[in-house]
Order: C-alpha cells, then sequence, then structure tokens
C-alpha cells in the first residue's frame, strides 16, 4: 500500500475511533473558575475549564505550558475557533524565551477529540514564532494509536520538531523533566497514572542523602553554615552572578534560554559534589542563567517564603497608591538570609534591566521568568490564575527594588 494511502488510513482511524485511555472520561473534569477573569471576558468560558494552564519552568529553565485533554468538554460545548485564540493568547507571553508543553492524554475520547480540520488550522496558525522556540513536547500516556498518528505525521510536519516530541508513560518519568508537585495535573490524570506506580508507591520511599558539599535543595541558612567564610550569598549564585555580569548584560534573551540539558545536568553534579565549575570552560552564558535559576527553584522553601504566599496572590486588592509601601512591608518581614540574596538578585536583574535596550529583558519580561521561581504555594500546584499576581507583584519589586529593598 502507499505510503500516502497509510497516512490517510491511519488519520481515518484516528479521528473516527473511540480513544480506550479516555473511554471512561465521558465527562470533563469539573475545576474552579479562575478567579481573575470577569464573566464577560471573551476568555472566560475557555479559561475557566483550565485546559491550557501555565506551570512555572521545568528542570533546564524553561517556561512549562500544559495541556490537559480531560478538562475538554465534548465538541459540541466547546468553541475550538476560541480555543485556539487563547492557546496563542496564552504562548504569546512565553514563546520569545524557550518553553516547553506538557500534553496529558488521558480524557481525550470521541466525544471531545478536536476535528482534523481543527488540527490543520492549528498548525497553519502556529507559525516559526511559536515553533521555533519550543524545545520539548512532552506526551504523558500516550496511546499506541497517537504514537502510530505521529509516527506517520512527524516528517510530514517537520522532522526537526518531530525530535521534540517525547514520549512519558507515567509522572514518575516525567519527574525527570520537572517538578509535578508545582504542575496542575487533573485529579484523574494522577488516578490513571496510580496504576504504573502502584509497585512503587507499595514500597516506603527511600529518603535522599544529602551529599556533604551539596548546594541544591538546601536551605539558606544551612548554606551559610556549611560555607567556610559563612557567606550569606550561596555559592552557585555568586559565581552564576558574576559571570552573567561579565558576560551577558548585553546578551540578547538572557534569563530566557535554556542550555543543553545534559550541560545542566553536568554542572548540577559538580556543585552537588563539591567540584570546582568554571563558567569559562563553558563559554556559555545562558547555562550560567540556567544555573542561577535551578538555584532559586530547587529551594526547600521559595525565596519569597510561603508566609507571603497568600498575601501575593491578593497584591491586587491593595490600592494602587499603597502598592510600593506595601511590597516594602513585606518584604522587610522576610528572614535576614532572605532579604540579603533578594537583594543580590534584583541588583543584578536590575543591571540587566538597565540594559534592556540591547538584551530585550525589560523588568516585565524579567517578571515573567522569575514569578514563579521566586514563590510558589506549599500544598498546592501553580496555576496560571496564580502565576498572574505573582508577575504582577515582581514586577513592581523589580522596577522599585531601590526603594523597595534598599541593602543593609
Amino acid at each position: 500500500m502507499p505510503f500516502d494511502c497509510i497516512c490517510w488510513s491511519l488519520l481515518r482511524k484516528f479521528f473516527s475511533s473511540k480513544d480506550k485511555l479516555g473511554k471512561e472520561e465521558y465527562s470533563p473534569e469539573i475545576v474552579d473558575p479562575p478567579s481573575d477573569l470577569k464573566w464577560d471576558d471573551p476568555y472566560y468560558d475557555i479559561a475557566r475549564r483550565q485546559i491550557v494552564e501555565v506551570a512555572g519552568d521545568d528542570n533546564f529553565g524553561r517556561k512549562v505550558i500544559v495541556f490537559s485533554a480531560c478538562r475538554m468538554p465534548p465538541s459540541y460545548q466547546l468553541d475550538h475557533s476560541l480555543l485556539l485564540k487563547y492557546l496563542k493568547h496564552t504562548l504569546d507571553k512565553y514563546v520569545e524565551s524557550d518553553y516547553s508543553v506538557v500534553y496529558f492524554h488521558y480524557g481525550l475520547n470521541s466525544q471531545n477529540k478536536p476535528s482534523f480540520a481543527w488540527l490543520v488550522e492549528a498548525y497553519k496558525e502556529f507559525d516559526r514564532k511559536y515553533k521555533k522556540n519550543i524545545k520539548a513536547l512532552y506526551i504523558v500516556h500516550p496511546t499506541r494509536l497517537i504514537k502510530a498518528f505521529l509516527v506517520v505525521f512527524k516528517p510530514i510536519i517537520s522532522m526537526k520538531f518531530g525530535r521534540k516530541i517525547l514520549y512519558v508513560n507515567h509522572l514518575g518519568e516525567l519527574e525527570q523533566y520537572l517538578k509535578c508537585e508545582r504542575m496542575v495535573i487533573p485529579t484523574c490524570v494522577k488516578r490513571f497514572d496510580e496504576q504504573f506506580q502502584s509497585v512503587q508507591k507499595s514500597m516506603p520511599p527511600v529518603p535522599a542523602k544529602k551529599l556533604p558539599n551539596q548546594q541544591f535543595g538546601i536551605s539558606l541558612p544551612e548554606l551559610r553554615e556549611k560555607d567556610p567564610d559563612h557567606k550569606v550569598i550561596p555559592l552557585v549564585m555568586e559565581q552564576a552572578a558574576i559571570y552573567i555580569k561579565r558576560n551577558g548584560l548585553n546578551k540578547e534573551g538572557i534569563f530566557r534560554r535554556s542550555a543543553n540539558m545534559y550541560v545542566v545536568k553536568e554542572v548540577l553534579q559538580k556543585y552537588n559534589n563539591g567540584v570546582p565549575v568554571d563558567y569559562n570552560a563553558y563559554n556559555d552564558v545562558h547555562l550560567a542563567a540556567v544555573m542561577l535559576k535551578t538555584f532559586l527553584r530547587e529551594l526547600p522553601e521559595p525565596l519569597l517564603t510561603y508566609s507571603l504566599y497568600n498575601q501575593v496572590i491578593s497584591f491586587g486588592q491593595v490600592a494602587e497608591s499603597k502598592q510600593i509601601e506595601t511590597i516594602a512591608e513585606m518584604i522587610r518581614s522576610l528572614p535576614q538570609d532572605n532579604y540579603a540574596v533578594l537583594h543580590y538578585l534584583v541588583v543584578l536583574l536590575g543591571l540587566i534591566a538597565d540594559n534592556s535596550d540591547l538584551n530585550k529583558m525589560t523588568a516585565s519580561n524579567l517578571a515573567l521568568v522569575f514569578g514563579p521561581a521566586l514563590l510558589w504555594a506549599k500544598d498546592a500546584a501553580i496555576s496560571l490564575s496564580a502565576i498572574n499576581p505573582i508577575n504582577h507583584f515582581t514586577q513592581l519589586l523589580f522596577e522599585n527594588y531601590t526603594e523597595i529593598i534598599p541593602a543593609k
């Protein structure tokens, strides 16, 4: 049979068959409406379903966009054209940076499956602007049918894009690439995943042992005590910041680009094993930027602390005339180590923003990058409705840091 006939045969099968993986999920998962959109917003009906979410960064410093098939209602209840516009609207904030997409396939079924015509339209709509900086597409819980579909489609769409597609059989595998506890993972997806994890969950977890020289995943006071000179600024931050100041102030897209994942792992292991790191040997300022962001994300508690989370999320209720004063009061409540490290960070980012005519990184762009790395909830995943106020708070902090957080 000719190749094109095989292609169309598979396409017809995909769009006419019932996906066994989603067969039991005949109705979409119900979630709470987003708090940051009014009912008359043109995207309210799409946004309230939380089909598309933003989930901070992955382990390589790339923004993560989550698409959950199980939250798609039956096709007659969903305006797919509006969904496409909302997806582009969400991505537009992040496509200038390197980013990844996580697609939870569980829950896609014959009732909510988009049409082939819609996929063709989506492919045409997502031009090079969107495809250039996507670094990975993680397909979680893939079925044999979708694998066969993509095997046929990858060379038709783009061999280069095809290499970015990664199949993830269960959430344990996804942990290699990002922190699942900080992601918005639908409840039904978690339930479905339990059958893959049943053996592991029946065994007691083995606690990870801290290495003598470990730098990542260690609290700021502990790092200060371990340092021979009891420096407040952690080694990773200090070395990365020095290299960035020398080589990255004029680098376009600094903090927006990712680095080679294997090199990131290598440098992280060097730091944790007490092996000296020389960024000059790697000659990649984006590597230093990724290591700095990774260090912040790996802290046991966010730099802005859990205690400030609810205040930041509700910060939009503060009168505009009092916002700077309120931020200053909140920052003054931070522990001494957190205050010092935050000051060190915002001074560096202030230098970056001062050169934004060359590096294209304004305070607003830096807030998009650093907001989720500075604050996250203790017992909840980051959602799009939480990221927006966090980013707004962070932008005001960066724009007014000399007034808000003077050096002690």
